[in-house]
């Protein structure tokens, strides 16, 4: 599934946070790993300063894999986000990790601009791993012990299931299948828009409805000997799942990057692009199925 890994680095110690858990990756799914040094245009005169470190990097990441690790550090010239994207495309890359803050430092925004830029374009799955100001030991193992996957009944929203499911199989995570049930809707009104509440006997039925789909989905899990848990929450679907997943102290949230809403909103205020901001969780983002 995680054949080939791409791990881009600016030369930061925020993007250097995700060693820990491409070692991880690569490990169990004998993973190829890049590592690809990002140079803007104008430091063309340090390609030999960052092909030196891309090589460090990738022979410290090849010593805690393992002799047989199969390791490569490239070096991408220009305007990172653009040829983080291209090379993945090019390369049949099948999983991005990121940090989300690099040279820039972590910010009062949640996601920093290469991070942002690359999440709206990218084909393949991203690992986008939460940059701290410090990271502890603690925070470097874990990740994928407790995953929260938020479903919305959309087919596109049910394509991270798999990855999930595969990450059970190598790391026996404990798995939540999470829905928001929402408890009114925005129309619009002469005075403009206006937030009307569902009928409490409506939302009872919804509930229901919720976990009837829940349900189905985990005894399929189960059936593929993938146990799973069910929780169903009333409220803004964006808000819920960040709250859910701080209470249930998830390691991580699955998310497609596109569901009920459709693509045409995923980059004005989609709930998945909502929790990016918001959550301090780190995130496994899943691209819909293309056509």
């Amino acid at each position: 599934m995680f054949e080939k890994i791409l791990v881009p680095l600016d030369g930061s110690k925020f993007a250097e946070q995700t060693f820990p858990f491409v070692v991880e990756l690569a490990s169990v799914f004998n993973s190829e790993v890049i590592y690809a040094g990002i140079c803007a245009i104008e430091e063309k005169d340090q390609s030999q300063t960052c092909n030196l470190y891309q090589s460090t990097q990738a022979n410290l990441l090849r010593s805690k894999i393992g002799p047989n690790a199969s390791v490569k550090s490239v070096v991408l010239e220009g305007k990172a986000s653009e040829e983080i994207l291209k090379y993945a495309k090019a390369n049949s890359v099948n999983l991005l990790v990121m940090t989300s803050h690099g040279q820039s430092g972590i910010k009062p925004w949640s996601v920093g601009s290469t991070v942002d830029k690359v999440i709206h374009t990218v084909e393949a799955p991203l690992l986008l791993i939460r940059a701290v100001e410090k990271a502890s030991e603690s925070s470097r193992t874990g990740l994928f012990n407790r995953i929260v996957l938020p479903l919305d009944g959309s087919d596109a929203g049910g394509v991270a299931i798999p990855y999930v499911a595969e990450l059970y199989k190598k790391f026996k995570s404990e798995i939540i299948l999470f829905q928001v049930v929402a408890t009114g809707k925005h129309v619009h009104t002469v005075g403009g828009l206006n937030y009307v509440n569902f009928r409490d006997l409506d939302l009872d039925a919804s509930k229901v409805r919720a976990k009837e789909y829940l349900s189905n989905i985990s005894k399929k899990l189960e059936e593929a000997n993938v146990p799973s848990k069910i929780e169903v929450k009333l409220g803004e679907a964006d808000r819920e799942i960040v709250k859910f997943a701080k209470d249930s102290k998830a390691s991580l949230i699955a998310l497609t990057t596109h569901g009920h809403t459709g693509i045409e909103r995923w980059a004005y205020g989609s709930v998945t692009y909502k929790v990016i901001h918001a959550s301090y969780k780190s995130m496994l983002l899943i691209p819909p199925a293309k056509n």
